[in-house]
């Protein structure tokens, strides 16, 4: 008998260009087998072109995903997301330059349904196996966690147009292609079953680091290869276009896990036609697709399916394969009112009572899609990074930032009736989220916060003043409005985020890891005032010197292997911004949105932590530039006050400190003080920051709470 339906299986690690091509086939499923079949037959079934001078339709998802593995970015370090921004840029340049215009579509969150939950729990589950692979030295490809945010922001900076759809975009971006009459660029092979007017380029050929003149002209081409689907009918006897959707269900895809369709490939056991070296690897593709062309329409092809079927499994298989079929027609969807508009209308959403804003600001990208799966289906899915899988999952930390993004969504009123949502069987206040459990994933029930009730409409959430947003924000960060005062606007987010983490890191943050944080986030800062060449020039270029001189540290070789403690830190902090970074958006940014590709370098913060643990100092770091050395100042003074005393002790001293209170029951105050005094001798000897580490810490008496 044939694998079944959904059957996976995690890669083993192989060389690194190897492996990132197979997981990039994994990203982007679609129909088992079909990607690598019809690309091995690409002088049948692909035309080459020289694209120019179009609109084209890109599936969003694929995308960064493709720019993502296949841009020698590093993966370990939980993100290079400069580079990866570098990368996405260049990418829309070379299409401007051929006066290619890119229409984005991204996906959204889960389908009402929840249909193919198995199909991301699978993945869920191979990402938890890559993700491990990387942090011991292994390959793989695991997205880091604010890609997609990142992207978005690109999007947003080069003015490309683009639409997060309510759920999965396929059948949009199938119909939009079609009503403008123009290409696909994506590399899911369920591209290869719509019914394009104007085709479907994959990704993998479609060479845009390779931009042409075309000749005796200045006009600019990329080449491309077009995927013909009338080819693919001609190569099996002339078939029915109308077949294929049947065959992709059959033959295995996103939406359908239906063991008892093994029952029917083993009994039919569908010729292979002519032998081919390839032929055992594209078995089940050959084998339907030879069978299916004997058939005239998909009604006459169903019927023979059922009749090898038991008799009492044949009506609910018949209603699950037409139900799957129905994913290849034309969608209801007019994305290009949109483009044209600003708005659309989506069937999907039309009873759910969801607020107009809400529905908008998930159109325009404004919304996480996490936003909507807890909305829909009350669950949500943490993904994993190469964090340290012996120890509790990263996102534990941000647990209770969740809880009050809960609380705000369990306000709207699910409705009855056909269009009930398919939320789990839980408790009005109670989601799920789905995360990591050492190498495997388990779903938890989380209560959503109890707010205060002028928060307690979803529909009237954007009418509070900018005041009593900004309150439950910095109240569920903990953190209080004037340390964040002398902040720059776009850095008050992500200080209130790094002071929440402070106190709340499951694996405690060391020293260096605060201030490689910190001096990875002068990053932004450094690059305006290089751009700012007039002011620049009378600092003397110490904002150009500080900046190469960090590009340095970035680009040096990594160490012995990943430092899995300073890993799993960084990867709490990434899920705390994140978390943040949607509760702001939710309550319609009182904090300004900061500038993510320049915010945080993987490779930049673990190089400054190999750094500063040997005889490197932030003060010699930041020596050439006086406007950096007081940025640093100042978030590091907003962060001191929410730090643990411990995290100031010399090497040693915070295992018997504990002992010390434990034993002789010394008070907070007294302890407060000779903490101050140990940490303060250190830092004196380390570098003058000394003081501005531990000056505060004798008045913070209690920074975890607001009044």
């Amino acid at each position: 008998m044939l694998p079944s339906l959904l059957e996976r299986s995690c890669p083993r690690p192989r060389s690194s260009s190897a492996h990132r091509a197979a997981v990039l086939q994994t990203i982007a499923m679609g129909i088992r087998g079909l990607m690598s079949f019809v690309e091995d037959h690409s002088n049948e079934f692909f035309t080459d072109l020289k694209l120019r001078d179009t609109k084209i339709i890109i599936d969003g998802y694929a995308l960064f995903h493709r720019l993502c593995f296949n841009s020698n970015l590093e993966l370990r370090y939980g993100g290079d997301y400069d580079s990866f921004a570098d990368v996405v840029q260049k990418f829309f340049e070379a299409l401007f330059v051929c006066k290619i215009c890119p229409y984005v579509v991204l996906d959204g969150g889960c389908d009402i349904s929840d249909k193919k939950l198995k199909t991301l729990k699978d993945r869920a589950r191979e990402k938890i196996q890559m993700a491990h692979s990387l942090s011991v030295g292994g390959g793989g490809c695991v997205c880091p966690l604010l890609i997609r945010e990142v992207f978005i922001q690109v999007l947003i900076k080069l003015q490309v147009c683009f639409v997060q759809c309510f759920s999965e975009a396929d059948r949009d971006i199938m119909t939009l292609a079609n009503h403008w009459n123009c290409p696909v660029l994506s590399s899911d092979s369920d591209f290869c079953i719509f019914d394009l007017k104007s085709g479907f380029c994959p990704l993998n050929s479609f060479q845009w680091r390779n931009v042409n003149t075309v000749k005796g002209t200045r006009d600019h081409y990329i080449p491309a290869k077009c995927f013909s689907l009338d080819a693919l009918c001609r190569h099996f006897g002339h078939m029915n276009k109308a077949l294929l959707p049947l065959f992709a269900v059959l033959c295995g895809n996103d939406h359908i896990n239906l063991p008892i369709v093994e029952t029917f490939l083993s009994q039919v056991r569908p010729p292979l036609g002519a032998p081919s070296s390839k032929g055992r690897r594209h078995h089940r593709v050959l084998g339907l697709l030879n069978w299916l062309s004997c058939f005239a329409d998909p009604t006459e092809a169903l019927d023979n399916v059922l009749k090898h079927l038991p008799k009492k499994s044949r009506a609910s298989v018949e209603e699950l394969l037409c139900c799957s079929m129905e994913e290849y027609l034309q969608s209801q969807v007019r994305l290009q009112d949109f483009f044209q508009r600003g708005t659309y209308s989506c069937p999907d959403t039309l009873n759910l009572g969801f607020p107009p804003w809400v529905l908008v600001a998930l159109a325009r990208g404004q919304l996480s899609p996490f936003v909507s799966d807890a909305l829909v289906l009350g669950r949500t899915i943490l993904h994993t990074q190469v964090e340290n899988m012996q120890r509790i999952n990263a996102h534990r930390v941000s647990l209770p930032i969740r809880q009050v993004i809960y609380g705000l969504l369990a306000n709207v009123s699910p409705p009855s009736g056909d269009m009930a949502w398919n939320r789990q069987p839980l408790q009005p206040r109670a989601f799920s989220e789905v995360e990591r459990i050492n190498k495997n994933i388990k779903t938890s029930v989380v209560d959503a916060a109890e707010l205060p009730k002028d928060y307690s409409d979803l529909s009237r959430l954007t009418e509070l003043s900018w005041a009593r947003r900004q309150m439950l924000l910095l109240e569920t960060l903990k953190v209080k409005q004037a340390i964040l005062d002398p902040i720059p606007p776009a850095l008050k987010l992500p200080i209130a985020v790094s002071c929440y983490w402070v106190q709340h890191s499951e694996v405690k943050a060391k020293l260096q890891h605060l201030q490689a944080l910190l001096l990875g986030m002068l990053l932004g800062p450094l690059h305006t005032m290089i751009n700012s060449s007039e002011e620049e020039a009378l600092r003397g270029g110490g904002a150009k010197m500080l900046y190469e001189e960090l590009q340095r540290v970035k680009a040096q070789p990594p160490g012995q292997g990943l430092d899995l403690d300073a890993a799993h830190v960084f990867c709490q902090w990434q899920s705390c911004l994140q978390m943040g970074l949607y509760l702001n958006q939710l309550l319609s940014s009182p904090l300004p949105e900061p500038d993510l590709p320049r915010l945080y370098s993987g490779r930049l913060v673990h190089g400054l932590c190999r750094q500063l643990l040997t005889a490197v100092s932030v003060e010699s770091l930041l020596s050439a530039c006086p406007e950096a050395q007081q940025l640093y100042e100042q978030l590091f003074n907003a962060m001191r006050s929410y730090a643990p005393a411990e995290l100031f002790l010399p090497k040693g001293k915070s295992t018997s400190k504990k002992k010390r209170q434990k034993k002789q029951g010394n008070s907070l105050s007294k302890n407060r003080v000779g903490t101050a005094l140990d940490a303060r001798g250190w830092h004196e000897r380390s570098n003058r920051f000394g003081p501005l580490m531990v000056g505060a810490l004798e008045e913070h008496t209690d920074g975890s709470e607001l009044g």
